[in-house]
């Protein structure tokens, strides 16, 4: 897996302009917790989709960034989560042990 590190709240208006021609999906990862790192380990070992490009943001290093995702997306604050952006627009959010690829591909709009 391909991730793009997210450090800068100006990558969202850029994460939000993308999603209108190709899903994006970022996943916030708490690198103190063990259910995030399973998440992660788990996405890791899975086939991605093609075609979508894959934001990583750690949450304890930038927790304003989680913050602005939440309002930006109208998405409640987890960790670890994945939030599928499409069209502007949160398509498709889910946290803790509920984050699989199969799931995230499968919302996917096609």
């Amino acid at each position: 897996m391909q991730w793009i590190e997210l450090k800068d709240p100006a990558q969202l208006a850029e994460i939000r302009t993308r999603s209108f021609s190709q899903p994006q999906v970022i996943f916030k990862h708490s690198t103190r917790c063990s259910i995030s790192s399973m998440a992660k380990s788990r996405l890791e070992r899975a086939n991605p989709p093609t075609g979508v490009d894959f934001y990583f943001l750690d949450l304890i290093k930038h927790r304003s960034i989680s913050n602005q995702i939440a309002e930006d997306f109208k998405v409640w604050h987890e960790s670890p989560q994945l939030i599928l952006i499409d069209k502007g627009e949160c398509a498709y959010d889910e946290s803790h042990s509920g984050i699989t690829m199969d799931e995230l591909v499968a919302s996917i709009p096609k």
